[in-house]
C-alpha cells in the first residue's frame, strides 16, 4: 500500500511540477493590435477572411493560449462571428479537425480588441504556418462584421515566430475557393502561446519530486 501511495504522490509532484513550468512561460509572439488601423477588412459568411503566421524553433511545439483580434464597427446585424485554426498543407488551405473553433464573443460588432481562448489544448508544431481563419452566419449583404487592419506587416515577432504577411479570402471557406487579398492589408492580431518544455525539462522536473519524496521520507525516518 505504501508503494502505492508514494507512486501516486511522484506522479502528482511530476504532473504540477511539469505544469508549473509551462504557466510560467506564456508569451505574446505576434502583435500589431496596438497599432492604429487603416482600414477593415468585411467578414460574413460570403467573405471568410484568412490570416498567416508561422511559429518558432522550440523543439517540442507550443500549446495555443490565445488570439486577440482588432475589429472595427460592424455594418448592418450581423451574427455567430467564428474564429477558427486551419493547418495548411501542400498548397490548400485545409481545416484539421483536432485544432478545431476557439472560444469568445460571438458578436464583437463595436470596434475594440477582443480575445479568444482555445476550449481544448491545441498544440502548434514548430516552424510550421497556420492561419487564422474567420467567418460569420450571415451574409456580408445583411450585414458584416470588420476585421481592422493596418498598412505593414510589423507584427512584432519574437522567438522566431513570424508573420508573411499572406492574408486569402473566400466565399465559402471551400478547399480551392481561397484568393490572395491584396498584400498592403495586414489583419490586426496578437497570439499568445506557451513553449512546451523539453523532455529533459520534465525529466528534471520528475527527479526533484523522487528528490523531495525522498527528503520528507528521510526527516520522518529520524
Amino acid at each position: 500500500m505504501k508503494n502505492i501511495i508514494n507512486s501516486v504522490i511522484v506522479f502528482a509532484v511530476v504532473l504540477l511540477s511539469s505544469q508549473f513550468v509551462q504557466a510560467q512561460g506564456t508569451m505574446t509572439y505576434l502583435s500589431n493590435v496596438d497599432q492604429a488601423s487603416v482600414g477593415s477588412l468585411a467578414v460574413g459568411s460570403d467573405s471568410w477572411l484568412a490570416a498567416a503566421f508561422q511559429t518558432g524553433s522550440n523543439a517540442s511545439g507550443y500549446t495555443l493560449d490565445s488570439i486577440e483580434l482588432g475589429m472595427a464597427d460592424a455594418s448592418g446585424s450581423p451574427s455567430d462571428f467564428t474564429v477558427m485554426l486551419y493547418n495548411f498543407r501542400s498548397g490548400i488551405l485545409m481545416r484539421v479537425g483536432s485544432l478545431g473553433t476557439l472560444d469568445g464573443s460571438l458578436n464583437p460588432t463595436s470596434a475594440g480588441i477582443y480575445t479568444f481562448t482555445t476550449v481544448s489544448n491545441i498544440t502548434l508544431w514548430p516552424n510550421f504556418q497556420y492561419y487564422i481563419v474567420i467567418t460569420a452566419g450571415t451574409a456580408v449583404a445583411d450585414g458584416a462584421y470588420d476585421w481592422s487592419y493596418v498598412g505593414a506587416n510589423a507584427y512584432n515577432p519574437s522567438a522566431g515566430w513570424s508573420s508573411p504577411g499572406l492574408v486569402l479570402s473566400s466565399s465559402s471557406g471551400i478547399m480551392g475557393t481561397w484568393t490572395s487579398v491584396a498584400a498592403t492589408e495586414f489583419p490586426q492580431f496578437a497570439i499568445d502561446a506557451i513553449p512546451i518544455p523539453e523532455p529533459d525539462v520534465l525529466a528534471l522536473s520528475g527527479l526533484g519530486g523522487l528528490l523531495l519524496l525522498w527528503h520528507r521520507r528521510k526527516s520522518k525516518a529520524v
